[in-house]
């Protein structure tokens, strides 16, 4: 019997999982086995947002250089929430009126968060840990805003629970479920 070979090559086919040839086809060399392979066609990649050589977008590093610049600058309360108030100034207005909302939300149910930018966004610590942060939808060019808590807010419930919230309006229903995250994060 002779090898199966592909009809315009010389050499034996491909198979992407390595596997041998079914016991129904075996492949043959004179003197054994010869293993078998089938390559799949390649399909084209959906092509994600544009991204440099380290793998993250434009967006993802502009976050990461004010991450930088935040560390190094240590400021005090006053000072990091007027950071905070001039990130929210600089927002699309549909952001903006729901980042001053949740700022209003946040300060009043909590006043023990200090209000802080966390990689260039509006964020709220508590002794210097984040426990609650807003990001813009035009932040990283989503179609909804994001209201989210660290892994130091105490939202635990059971084995699994939400960490982030997406708004694509603040309502007051939305506002009661927020004062009451906001409290339980923190108690």
């Amino acid at each position: 019997m002779l090898p199966r070979r592909h009809a315009r090559e010389s050499r034996p086919r491909y198979r992407a999982n390595l596997l041998l040839a079914s016991s129904d086809e075996p492949c043959f060399e004179p003197g054994g086995f010869e293993f078998c392979f089938v390559m799949p066609h390649s399909k084209p990649t959906k092509k994600r947002a544009e991204t440099s050589a380290t793998g993250f977008t434009a967006e993802e590093r502009a976050a990461m250089k004010e991450r930088a610049r935040e560390l190094k600058a240590a400021k005090s309360k006053e000072d990091a929430e007027k950071d905070v108030l001039a990130k929210i100034a600089e927002m699309p207005k549909p952001d903006r009126v729901m980042a001053e909302r949740l700022h209003a939300i946040v300060k009043d149910t909590a006043p023990e968060l200090s209000p802080k930018t966390w990689y260039g966004m509006p964020a709220y610590a508590k002794d210097g840990k984040i426990v609650c942060f807003f990001q813009s939808a035009a932040k990283f060019n989503s179609r909804y805003a994001t209201f989210g808590f660290s892994d130091t807010a105490k939202l635990d419930d059971g084995a699994m629970w939400p960490t982030s919230f997406a708004l694509r309006e603040l309502g007051a229903a939305e506002e009661r479920k927020i004062r009451a995250l906001v409290r339980k994060a923190v108690r």
